[in-house]
C-alpha cells in the first residue's frame, strides 16, 4: 500500500464523520422510530461501528484476535432506544473522537496487515484497508443516505451515493466491491425519482459485480426499473 493510498482512506474516515456533523448540526425532525431512524441515533450507531474496527486495528497492533461483534438489527426498537437515548452533543463528539481514533490506528498499522490477510485469518481473505474504508466510510454514508431518502432529501442521499462511487474508484477497490457502491447508487437514484440514472448505474453495478442481479430481481427500491 503506497502512502498516498493510506492517507486517502484516512481522508474518507474524516469525510465521512464531517458528514455526520453536518446532519446534527441542522434542524432536527420530530423523533424517528426503528422504521425512520432520526439522526441522533443514525450517527450513534456509525460510531459504534467505527469504535469496532478501532478495536479491531487494536488487536492487530498486540497480534491479538479481535472480539467477535454480533450484527446489529437495524428494525430492533431496542436498539433503536438505546441508541436514541444518548444527548445529541455527546453523540457529536464521539463520532469526531472516535473517528481520529480509526485515523490514528490508519496511521500505525503496518502495510502488511493493511494488504496481506493472511496474516489475520479472522479476516477470512479480506483486506484490511478496503474492511477500513466499509467500516469507516461507505457503511456511514450508506445510513446517512437513507436518512436523507426517509426524511424528503432525495438529492443528499443520491450525492452521498455518487461520492461513495467516486470514492471506490479513487482508492482502487476491488471489482465487487465498487459494484456495491454502484448498486447502492442505483437504489437511491431510483428512490430519488432518477429511474433512467438509476437504470445506468444499475448496468454499471452488474458489470462489475454479476451478483448483484440476483439481489436486484428481489429489490423493491428497484421494482420501477426492473419492471421496465
Amino acid at each position: 500500500m503506497s502512502e498516498n493510498l493510506r492517507a486517502a482512506v484516512t481522508g474518507l474516515i474524516g469525510l465521512a464523520a464531517a458528514a455526520e456533523q453536518a446532519l446534527l448540526a441542522e434542524p432536527q425532525p420530530a423523533a424517528g422510530s426503528a422504521e425512520l431512524w432520526a439522526a441522533v441515533p443514525v450517527v450513534a450507531h456509525d460510531t459504534e461501528f467505527r469504535r469496532q474496527q478501532v478495536q479491531r486495528l487494536r488487536a492487530i497492533r498486540c497480534r491479538q484476535a479481535p472480539p467477535e461483534f454480533a450484527e446489529a438489527d437495524h428494525a430492533s426498537a431496542a436498539l433503536y432506544a438505546e441508541l436514541s437515548a444518548q444527548p445529541a452533543d455527546a453523540v457529536a463528539r464521539d463520532s469526531w473522537r472516535v473517528a481520529g481514533e480509526l485515523a490514528e490506528e490508519m496511521r500505525l498499522v503496518s502495510r502488511e496487515d493493511l494488504l496481506e490477510p493472511a496474516r489475520n485469518p479472522w479476516l477470512r481473505g479480506r483486506q484490511l484497508w478496503l474492511q477500513v474504508v466499509v467500516r469507516g466510510f461507505w457503511h456511514p454514508l450508506g445510513h446517512l443516505g437513507e436518512y436523507y431518502l426517509g426524511h424528503g432529501q432525495p438529492d443528499r442521499a443520491v450525492a452521498l451515493a455518487e461520492h461513495a462511487v467516486a470514492a471506490a474508484g479513487y482508492v482502487g477497490a476491488p471489482a465487487r466491491a465498487r459494484g456495491m457502491a454502484s448498486y447502492n447508487l442505483a437504489c437511491a437514484r431510483a428512490r430519488a425519482g432518477q429511474l433512467d440514472e438509476a437504470a445506468a448505474a444499475l448496468t454499471d453495478a452488474i458489470t462489475l459485480n454479476p451478483d448483484v442481479r440476483a439481489n436486484a430481481r428481489r429489490d423493491k427500491d428497484l421494482a420501477g426499473i426492473i419492471a421496465s
